[in-house]
């Protein structure tokens, strides 16, 4: 069999079949196009319909180094709560090697390397060990660990911040319960947003129970939870979107519809369609329209979706935290299956990075165009000075190896695993997650298939439809506040 084509008049094009066995048999194909609809094309009448497919995630290297830069601390971070809930904030090493699931720390690095890793944060010493029946007359010593004057101070600082800015944790929790469909969260899944929130480890013992005219701890089927007590009207309120310089020479309203995204990202057209209407149709307030009044996977709701999660994300310290996080609250906030998606979708509002053993999500409008903070949190600057600690860290260890190079008298034990790279995996989740962490149940794991339609249209083509504090003294002094 073999295929010709054939001259034709430029509208049609003639395709025959020729075969031995069947006479020949011209196929015509159609190949007019509606000059009128693609000339005509009315965009104020752009249908928001969905495809299926979901759109590519484009990298943003600025907001991508925060996922970077917190991976390289989680190690410091995680050993120093470890030491601050002790009592007397040391740990003997043979107790801290049995925390190693907890602090990620794979079995062929040694502990003794990572914690020679970071001088300027963590101190060994020793302690004389209590004699024995079977060695009373010999003296034993063991190994331990602790922060250093300059990192206990800087914790004593954090602690206090904690401290002080207790009322504005508290309206954090209070806004969170507002915003949930029944007034109530399980304290097993605030645990997960605890840290994002700048939330202190003992927030379940000490704030939840010391603001019984916002909230309470009630018992529940599921676990403990904490409930709303007071429906405060000034919190009732989405938040202000930011003031967008136009940069224009005249001030002029625009003759095609601008839409504001990040430096170096396009959409598609059809995309870029869906999200100026999107961005036309009126606010929805979460805490005012709850998700039973809106239809199931309709544009509203995910209108509605969209400003939940901008609440969200605008009480974290970072302004971001894990898509994981989110989804355990679904139901409770009334978000879609599919959450990870509907955040995609939407790259004018949220950020999506893929750095890291599991994605975050940014909110977009709290940095500028070089991935800085426009508003920076009061917990930022701690976090900035213990960067600047693991820095300083850093050169102490060149110096000891420019001296071991020079034959200097210098110690410089266990700098064999200098090298090693600081984004190792997180083996477990935070601290935070204690003895109700169970209590999460198996219903919310996110389904993130982009398979389906989202507002039932399966039309091929369519886009969307449906100065620093004293010393700790650690001998005699005053503690740190322990758990």
């Amino acid at each position: 069999m073999a295929i010709s084509l054939s001259f034709s008049p430029p509208d049609r094009l003639i395709i025959s079949l020729n075969s031995v066995f069947l006479p020949p048999m011209p196929m015509w194909k159609s190949n007019t196009i509606n000059r009128n609809y693609s000339n005509n094309r009315d965009y104020r009448n752009v249908s928001i319909s969905a495809i299926n497919s979901s759109p590519k995630i484009v990298r943003d290297r600025s907001l991508d180094r925060h996922v970077v830069k917190q991976s390289k601390i989680r190690f410091v971070q995680k050993l120093k709560t470890l030491l601050l809930s002790k009592p007397k904030h040391y740990m003997p090493l043979s107790i801290l090697a049995k925390c190693r699931s907890y602090l990620a720390l794979s079995k062929p690095h040694s502990l003794l390397s990572m914690i020679h890793r970071y001088p300027s944060i963590f101190e060994l010493f020793t302690i004389p060990l209590p004699p024995t029946a079977l060695n009373a007359t010999k003296s034993y010593s063991q190994l331990c660990v602790r922060l250093t004057p300059a990192a206990a101070a800087l914790a004593t600082q954090e602690s206090h911040l904690k401290s002080t800015m207790s009322e504005t944790l508290a309206r954090k929790l209070q806004k969170l319960l507002m915003l949930s469909s029944h007034r109530r969260l399980l304290l097993s899944k605030l645990v997960h947003l605890a840290p994002d929130l700048g939330l202190p480890p003992s927030f379940r013992s000490k704030l939840c129970n010391g603001h019984p005219d916002k909230f309470k701890t009630v018992d529940t089927s599921y676990g403990r939870a904490l409930e709303l007590v007071l429906w405060d009207e000034h919190l009732a309120n989405i938040s202000p979107a930011p003031e967008v310089k136009s940069g224009l020479i005249v001030d002029r309203p625009l003759k095609f519809k601008h839409l504001r995204l990040r430096k170096g990202l396009n959409v598609k057209r059809p995309h870029r369609d869906f999200l100026i209407k999107f961005e036309e149709l009126p606010d929805i307030c979460p805490f005012r329209t709850p998700m039973e009044e809106l239809v199931k996977e309709s544009v509203e709701a995910e209108k509605r979706a969209c400003a939940v999660v901008r609440e969200v994300l605008g009480m974290m310290v970072e302004k971001r935290t894990l898509v994981d996080h989110l989804t355990h609250f679904r139901k409770e906030f009334g978000l879609p299956n599919k959450l990870r998606g509907m955040l995609v979708r939407h790259p004018e509002l949220f950020y999506v990075s893929l750095k890291g053993q599991r994605d975050s999500v940014f909110l977009v409008e709290a940095y500028d165009d070089k991935g800085a903070f426009i508003e920076k949190d009061d917990f930022l600057v701690i976090k900035d000075r213990l960067m600047e600690l693991v820095r300083e860290g850093k050169r102490m260890r060149r110096d000891r190896k420019n001296a071991r190079i020079h034959n200097v008298d210098y110690d410089v034990r266990n700098e064999s695993d200098d090298d090693y790279d600081d984004d190792y995996g997180d083996g477990l989740d935070d601290l935070f997650e204690s003895d109700d962490s169970g209590a999460d149940g198996g219903g919310d794991d996110d389904n993130d298939d982009e398979s389906s339609d989202f507002f039932g249209v399966r039309k091929k083509h369519d886009f969307w439809t449906a100065e620093a504090p004293n010393v700790v003294n650690r001998e005699g002094g005053k503690d740190l506040q322990p758990w």
